[in-house]
Formats: C-alpha cells, structure tokens, sequence
C-alpha cells in the first residue's frame, strides 16, 4: 500500500505561478513513476504531467508544455510540479499518482492521492 498526500494548491491570480507537492510513502519512493492530474468540474479527469522513476524523463500534455515543470526529489520522497504562467483555464482539482511507470491517461496508475485545489482568477 502506499499512502499519497499533495499540497500547495491555492488561489493565485492568472500569470501566477504555484507549486504543488507530493508526498508518498509505503514503499521505496525510487522505484515509483509519478504523475499529475487535474479534473475541473463538469470535465474528466486529465493527465497533466509525469516523470519517470529516476527522474531522467518527463512527459507533459500539451496544455502544460512550457508552462509546468515536473521534478522529484527521491532523497525526499516528493514530486513536485511547478506551475507558471497561470491560466484561468487550469483550474481544477489536482491528483498526484504513482505507478510503475507513467501512464498519459487515468488508466494504469495503481495509487491515488485526494488532491489539492488550485484556483486561478482572471
């Protein structure tokens, strides 16, 4: 089992930046990939960003390409994703997942957190 917990969302103005946090535990964390999702309301659940177990790979939606920065520190147990240049339209409910390798759809990821809320006013 493996316990997942995000933080660091928030309320932030467009053309703001925040940084959420991921935190997992219940296993070696190196040998996890990670990834970001978000869901807005009305809307399916969305891959956002993902990183490989070592951290040597990134993969990124199209929508967060330049914008968003995934990173893991395995010293730490975290992954992070660093959001700039925020959009009104990346409101929405943000997930933090693990599985054995990155999956850029909902499907094949083995654990989930609760998320964290970012709201971004225009």
């Amino acid at each position: 089992q493996v316990h997942v917990v995000e933080s660091g969302g928030g309320l932030v103005q467009a053309g703001g930046s925040l940084r959420l946090s991921c935190a997992a535990s219940g296993r070696t964390f190196s040998t996890y990939a990670m990834g970001w999702f978000r869901q807005a309301p009305g809307k399916e659940r969305e891959f956002v960003a993902g990183i490989s177990r070592s951290g040597s790979s990134a993969y990124y939606a199209d929508s967060a390409k330049g914008r968003f920065t995934i990173s893991r520190d395995n010293a730490k147990n975290t992954v992070y994703l660093q959001m700039n240049s925020l959009k009104p339209e990346d409101t929405a409910h943000y997930y933090c997942a693990v599985s054995f390798v990155v999956f850029t759809t909902t499907q094949g990821w083995d654990y989930w957190g609760q998320g964290t809320q970012v709201t971004v006013s225009s």
